[in-house]
């Protein structure tokens, strides 16, 4: 025996009704969107999860209009009654089943309700916190609604896609041990182990790994993972992720696997067809022309190097960068000629507050005879000579009429300045287009071959393993590229990876590698990272040593669920498509969570909490 589509109470959903249902006599539940008394006549609109139906409560059935106007918004009823085309001038086309409407001729109220906290519709002016305070009422607005139940289909089309390609869901432990980056850990105290603890996992890509040794060779699961970290609108303390591990495997299987899964989903889920095979960038080739490895390839803003230009310059901004070993840095704003010198010195601010020293500018003009070479006006130009000028304009491949801004400083700085700068030029004049109709542009790209390492100066996580001043770009179980493989800790800042990130309108969506499979190069992998085959076998051994009972060749991705989730559904914040998320500081107002420990387990536990740190 199984349950119906609707369930013992109900007939039909309220938002599958249609004019073929004429006649029917139908039994419907849910919550009451709006009521409307019409004189002797009442309706109400009627919600439940697939969608809003109208029910009329006339004289003719008086049982049933005197509780139609007894219920107010958010009761819970069940109605009983025929389904009626609605007269001509009546029909609502805003709604799929505007054309119909239900002659109630029972009201049952279920369940009686106080007036919400806000009004339960899209579009609402009400702050964050107490949507998520009220988040079962927040639950019940259409928008989230619907992202709720694209996410059930995305992991159903996941799971399909998985088991059609022999992928084999398996579950992996929640309770681990702490990773080295310790600080980044949720920490669970043993009651049985006093003075120990274990660590919810920040991925389980250990545990994937020796899958992988155990002959499962085709694994994946979705997956919780947890980390505690600072809070942005595309992060969260607990998140889902589509893990995957493949062995006897390289980087093709993933780029056509992951390609096959997202045209399935897209075309599934929106109804779109997407082409492949996705682009591919390298890391350096992407921070060169973007400034980023997060590229949003809808619009071009390109970056410029104008090493070359300025080699030799009297500039002196430009000449101490480039003396330094700095780089300067332009792009080309499509008619930003336009733009008024109190936007020129905005944007100027807008650098400053990023931590440049300044952002220089010039408009791209026709010569002063009409025909002659086009040239930049700048406060900078008298300082050019006419090679320089002629330079930055070829090199910016700016138009007559573009503007063009300059960067200068560290390299990385300079560039990771000018492609954020591209990104918000972008969207601060209306660069980032949609298709001719409307719709949403997708615009996949593949970034490859990052460095295997970054200077520790440079990483923005503090706790990361460190040695001679190097961080591990990806994560130390990433295998370095073939030619790097004997000498990496030779030439540590020109080795890269066999790693890869798949990325979406400027969005990470997953990030993966070919793993390192070989325990030997494992250890000097961690001794470069200060790691001694001590800390290796106490904090890695169960990895090592499974290593040394034969391990295959494999790689691995985890694409986000929820960034892709935000994505598909347009959605400003992942906070938007998980059905309890936590705010930006990581409570949750709606449970009070994180609350005070018991004392009395703390006690059992063997812990001491300390002192709250004063204000400053």
């Amino acid at each position: 025996m199984s349950i119906s589509d609707h369930g013992a109470m109900r007939t039909h959903g309220n938002g599958h009704l249609r004019a073929e249902h004429a006649d029917e006599t139908v039994t419907l539940a849910g919550w009451v969107d709006s009521r409307r008394d019409h004189g002797g006549v009442a309706f109400l609109d009627l919600r439940d999860r697939s969608g809003l139906v109208q029910v009329v409560a006339d004289p003719e059935a008086s049982d049933a209009l005197e509780a139609a106007h007894r219920v107010r918004p958010e009761w819970v009823i069940r109605v009983t009654g025929t389904v009626r085309v609605r007269p001509e001038g009546m029909r609502n086309d805003r709604l799929p089943t505007g054309d119909v409407e239900v002659a109630a001729t029972s009201i049952e109220v279920l369940s009686v309700a106080d007036t919400p906290p806000f009004p339960v519709e899209d579009g609402i002016d009400v702050s964050e916190d107490l949507r998520l305070k009220h988040r079962y009422v927040d639950l019940r607005r259409p928008r989230l609604a619907h992202n709720l139940q694209v996410r059930a289909q995305v992991t159903s089309v996941i799971r399909r896609v998985m088991e059609r390609n022999g992928f084999i869901d398996v579950e992996t432990p929640i309770l681990t041990r702490p990773t080295p980056e310790g600080a980044r850990d949720f920490l669970v105290p043993s009651r049985l182990q006093p003075g120990e603890s274990y660590a919810l996992p920040q991925s389980p890509q250990l545990f994937k790994q020796l899958l992988m040794v155990a002959g499962v060779e085709r694994y994946y699961q979705i997956a919780r993972c947890f980390r505690d970290e600072n809070l942005r609108a595309d992060r969260q303390p607990e998140f889902t992720q589509l893990d995957l591990e493949l062995s006897f495997a390289d980087e093709e299987d993933i780029y056509g696997l992951i390609e096959e899964l997202f045209v399935e989903v897209w075309r599934e889920v929106l109804g779109e067809e997407l082409q492949v095979p996705f682009p591919r960038l390298t890391y350096a080739e992407s921070m060169r022309r973007f400034g980023t490895d997060k590229p949003d390839l809808r619009f071009g803003l390109e970056l410029a190097d104008l090493g070359e230009v300025f080699a030799d310059t009297e500039v002196g901004v430009f000449k101490g960068v480039l003396e330094a070993g700095g780089s300067v840095v332009a792009l080309a704003v499509p008619d930003g000629g336009e733009l008024t010198r109190r936007e020129f010195d905005d944007w100027t601010e807008w650098a400053k507050r990023r931590g440049a020293k300044g952002l220089a500018w010039g408009v791209v003009e026709a010569g002063e005879d009409g025909s002659a070479a086009a040239t930049l006006r700048s406060p900078l130009t008298k300082f050019m000579t006419d090679e320089e000028v002629a330079g930055v304009i070829a090199a910016t491949e700016g138009s007559i009429g573009d503007a063009v801004l300059f960067g200068a400083g560290k390299t990385s700085f300079a560039f990771q300045l000018m492609g954020a700068l591209r990104v918000a030029i972008a969207e601060d004049r209306g660069l980032v287009g949609a298709h001719d109709d409307g719709s949403t542009r997708w615009e996949f790209v593949w970034v490859v071959e990052p460095p295997m390492f970054d200077p520790a100066d440079e990483s923005d996580d503090p706790t990361a393993a460190t040695a001679e001043g190097w961080v591990p770009n990806h994560h130390p179980f990433t295998a370095p590229a073939p030619e790097y493989v004997d000498d990496f800790e030779q030439r540590p800042g020109d080795a890269t990876t066999r790693a890869y990130d798949i990325v979406l309108n400027g969005t990470e969506l997953a990030s993966g590698s070919v793993r390192i499979h070989d325990a030997d190069l494992q250890r000097r992998v961690f001794r470069f990272l200060g790691i001694s085959d001590e800390d290796a076998e106490e904090k890695f051994g169960f990895l090592l040593r499974g290593f040394s009972y034969g391990v295959p060749p494999h790689c691995g991705i985890a694409p986000g669920l929820d960034r892709l989730i935000m994505l598909i559904t347009g959605s400003d914040s992942i906070r938007e498509v998980i059905a309890f998320p936590k705010t930006q500081s990581g409570s949750d107002p709606m449970t009070d969570a994180p609350a005070p420990f018991d004392p009395a387990a703390l006690a059992e536990a063997g812990l001491k909490l300390a002192p709250k740190p004063k204000a400053d």
